[in-house]
């Protein structure tokens, strides 16, 4: 009991690293490439990484799990990666930051209307704590959050509805399929559509294609694709099965304890006001694990 209880924590953290350095890897990128290439290469990267699996994936998985994994692929990963680097274009990642802290909110809502998910009251509080310290994390800092283009927030919302549905289409669909598998077949389903989006995009045919910034943009977007999407990938569908989707969902309260890190070793200040939303989200995700 106590290994599986260690497990879900190592998993725990391992995601939040990894998708709280993606925003970063994600703003290298769009800095010469436009959010659909960024997206697209992203996505790419990890279908290209797990090609080699397809085979072995294919004879494991029976035929009629095929669908859900496949759509599991698009609501998880294709059209959220769109969706945030479009966001990221116009809004501030502390905004977006918020507005994903909705995921755990939308897996609970969604589960219980439509995949017969119960969960008890210490659930509900934990996920209330991990909102309420996540929003004081965020709003704490120095930075005053800017708040022009708020349209743009709707892609953020779209894209935590999005993670919202696929944790649970995971839980209810596909318990018995391993992690591997799952992302195996649900990433290479994407490589065919991504490299169409990236040719429509004029990425192959760009004469800038060889430029320093124009590589130096590609590499942090094969990077987030390696380990933000390949990854990453693998380790949430194997904490959906280990820990249920509500604690899967509170992956997106961490993430931005890493981007506070991550601020930190570039030189930038942390308020006491941060400190208590840090210890507050904490909380939250101790007791969304009960």
């Amino acid at each position: 009991m106590k290994n599986q209880n260690l497990i879900k924590w190592l998993l725990f953290l391992l995601l939040c690293v990894t998708w709280g350095s993606s925003f970063i890897l994600m703003k290298a990128g769009l800095t010469s490439l436009s959010p659909y290439q960024v997206a697209s290469i992203r996505i790419l990267s990890a279908g290209i990484l797990l090609t080699p699996l397809l085979r072995k994936a294919y004879k494991e998985v029976p035929r009629h799990m095929i669908r859900p994994i496949i759509l599991s692929g698009f609501l998880g990963t294709f059209f959220p990666a769109y969706f945030f680097c479009l966001a990221q274009t116009k809004i501030d990642s502390s905004l977006a930051g918020i507005l994903n802290a909705l995921t755990p909110i939308f897996a609970v809502g969604i589960g219980t209307a439509f995949f017969k998910l119960r969960i008890g009251w210490i659930k509900w509080l934990g996920m209330f704590f991990g909102f309420a310290g996540m929003t004081i994390l965020l709003l704490g800092g120095t930075q005053i959050i800017n708040t022009t283009y708020l349209g743009y927030t709707s892609f953020v919302l779209l894209a935590s509805i999005c993670y919202g549905l696929n944790v649970n289409v995971v839980n209810h669909y596909l318990k018995e399929i391993g992690p591997l598998n799952i992302a195996v077949i649900a990433f290479t389903a994407l490589v065919v559509p991504t490299s169409i989006i990236l040719a429509l995009t004029g990425y192959f045919t760009d004469p800038h294609l060889m430029n320093g910034s124009w590589t130096r943009s590609t590499s942090a977007s094969i990077l987030v694709g390696l380990l933000g999407t390949g990854v990453a990938s693998i380790a949430f569908y194997a904490l959906v099965k280990k820990a249920g989707p509500v604690f899967a969902s509170m992956v997106t309260y961490g993430i931005p304890l890493v981007a506070i890190g991550w601020g930190i070793v570039a030189g930038e200040s942390i308020t006491a006001i941060q400190i208590a939303g840090m210890v507050v989200i904490l909380f939250g995700v101790r007791l969304a694990n009960k």
